[in-house]
């Protein structure tokens, strides 16, 4: 009977950290031979991190990313393991290595370079012609990279035509609320069609926007998961694969041998590694358990993770956070705590004249459920001095949004001091509703370095707070923040549906705006009141210049501004 020991570092690799991310992957060779694992593998681009970017252009970074994979292939004894790494002939390459007992056997060229939503792999890098299978301790291996098996005419077919019976497909696949069943209905329909075990191993970790989760997988083949790593965090998955289950499922499908008859055609050789069974008087390995994350606590994990490796990645220690009472401030600064430790977040109180008492002792008793320092300036005094400075200039005019604007960038400017002298990164605390329709402040609320909640809609902010408290088994955001009704609190009595319509209808009609490209007509057949729709659709899109400003924020839903929806500041197209 055949059996492989298989295993998947889904690890936290840093972008250009090439020795930190080389001696992570070090690690877990260590981990795994310990635990008589067969053929290890890690994430795409796991010695560079995912995505370089424009750092692919130094001539020196390849060459250096080229020593490290020289590093890993060294320490490669007694193991078989596939690395992502970049390869430069004549041009470069998004690359697998594939390892044995510290030889260098193959390297394998992504062919499906993804053009759309944040990547931008044809900018860099030249798509891959072959895919050779590989057999390892007497196994058929096909390996691939990512995009290539999300393709139905991809290299899969052809792998499985010329032999394989295991796909290790390498991944950096950014987090996004719906991609983990897309995935699994993917990896499903692969494995089935093919009858092959499939290896599906993600990244995790937060670079700038994107946040990678993980929760890599192997399913057998009848498209069930049979092992499955940990979301949003470092995991070292280890299964046992019967590799005869392969043989035995093909023998009784008539569509293999049928497709079979063309295998010669496809021009596919094979790289003969080591025929040898692996040894055997392995440790026992606990059964992976299968699970599902519900979608809130995804989103929730991915805020966290995205937060913390952005402070942390970049130098910070540290932050800041101007809490106003509500609930978006309340959020972030939950967020904050998870990612970096009670001691490492500040909360910064700036009462005006129109702050209700109810928001100052809010944000107090925050403060106090979370552990951390708050520190209490009001505005009243300098506000009044920018009016003065300003009542020249403003002399004549009536007042209105330019006075009620100046407490949000008085707010911003003492943030920024704090900054400044403390080093403490300012995390800004607008939300997606907001960012959307241009219910922000330019300068004021939106001045910072990451804002947190930039890509969630206001009602699943909502959903989130209350998750908080339903983990917590107690109310970690004051029930009374999560009651009251949404305010800027820049002039007497104000509501945030002086200006916007209800969360609950506001959000639904920008996910089919911003998210899915209907037109305005589309959405007024949906149901909606279409002088609210063509509204909602003007401030969309005459405040793109505002978002372009905007602090980088962590990516959870498929159409993040910026990364994913690029659309041009001067425009006469009129959507509404």
């Amino acid at each position: 009977m055949r059996n492989l020991r298989l295993g998947l570092a889904q690890i936290n690799s840093t972008v250009g950290d090439l020795k930190g991310n080389t001696a992570r992957i070090k690690q877990y060779i260590d981990q795994a031979r310990n635990l008589g694992v067969d053929l290890l593998s890690f994430p795409e681009l796991a010695i560079t991190g995912y995505p370089p970017e424009d750092l692919l252009f130094k001539a020196e970074f390849i060459k250096d990313n080229r020593t490290c994979l020289e590093e890993v292939v060294n320490y490669s004894r007694d193991i078989a393991v596939v690395v992502g790494f970049v390869d430069s002939q004549e041009d470069l390459y998004n690359s697998a290595a594939v390892i044995f007992d510290g030889k260098l056997c193959g390297i394998y060229h992504k062919m499906y370079l993804p053009n759309y939503g944040v990547f931008d792999e044809d900018r860099y890098f030249r798509r891959g012609s072959g895919s050779p299978v590989y057999i390892i301790y007497g196994v058929g291996v096909g390996v691939n990279i990512c995009e290539d098996i999300w393709h139905p005419t991809g290299p899969i077919p052809y792998q499985v035509q010329a032999g394989a019976e295991l796909i290790v497909n390498i991944d950096a696949s950014p987090y996004d609320a719906l991609k983990r069943q897309k995935r699994e209905r993917m990896l499903y329909t692969r494995a089935n069609d093919h009858r092959v075990f499939i290896s599906y191993n993600n990244l995790i970790g937060g670079q700038d926007e994107l946040v990678f989760d993980g929760q890599s997988m192997v399913v057998n083949e009848r498209g069930e998961i049979i092992a499955q790593g940990k979301a949003f965090v470092e995991d070292l998955i280890v299964t046992d694969l019967e590799i005869e289950r392969v043989t035995r499922a093909r023998l009784r499908d008539p569509r293999m041998r049928q497709e079979k008859q063309g295998a010669g055609e496809t021009g596919i050789k094979q790289v003969i590694i080591s025929k040898s069974a692996p040894r055997d008087h392995k440790i026992p390995i606990p059964q992976r358990s299968v699970y599902t994350v519900d979608m809130v606590e995804e989103v929730y994990s991915a805020l966290v993770l995205g937060t913390g490796d952005y402070v942390r990645k970049n130098g910070f220690h540290q932050v800041v956070i101007g809490l106003s009472g509500g609930i978006d401030s309340t959020l972030v600064a939950v967020i904050a705590v998870d990612a970096l430790g009670a001691d490492n977040v500040v909360g910064v109180s700036m009462p005006s004249m129109y702050s209700s008492e109810g928001s100052k002792t809010d944000a107090q008793l925050l403060a106090q459920n979370l552990g951390i320092k708050l520190i209490t300036i009001p505005i009243n005094d300098t506000y009044h001095s920018y009016l003065k400075t300003l009542e020249p200039a403003f002399a004549g005019a009536k007042p209105g949004v330019a006075e009620e604007n100046l407490q949000a960038r008085v707010r911003g400017n003492l943030l920024m001091a704090l900054s400044n002298k403390f080093g403490w990164l300012v995390l800004s605390t607008g939300n997606k509703s907001e960012m959307a329709t241009g219910y922000a402040t330019l300068y004021g609320d939106m001045a910072g370095g990451f804002a947190v909640i930039k890509d969630v809609p206001k009602t699943l902010v909502y959903k989130l707070s209350d998750y908080v408290n339903q983990k917590a088994g107690r109310d970690i955001i004051p029930q009374v923040v999560i009651d009251k009704p949404p305010s800027a609190e820049l002039r007497p009595d104000q509501k945030d549906t002086d200006s916007l319509p209800p969360y609950d209808i506001l959000d639904p009609i920008i996910q089919a705006y911003v998210e899915e490209d209907h037109s305005a007509s589309d959405i007024i057949a949906m149901g909606y009141d279409g002088e609210t729709v063509r509204r909602v659709i003007r401030m969309v899109d005459r405040n793109e210049y505002k978002r372009r400003q905007a602090a980088p924020g962590v990516k959870i839903t498929p159409r993040a501004f910026g990364r994913d929806r690029r659309l041009p500041i001067t425009s006469k197209y009129n959507s509404g």
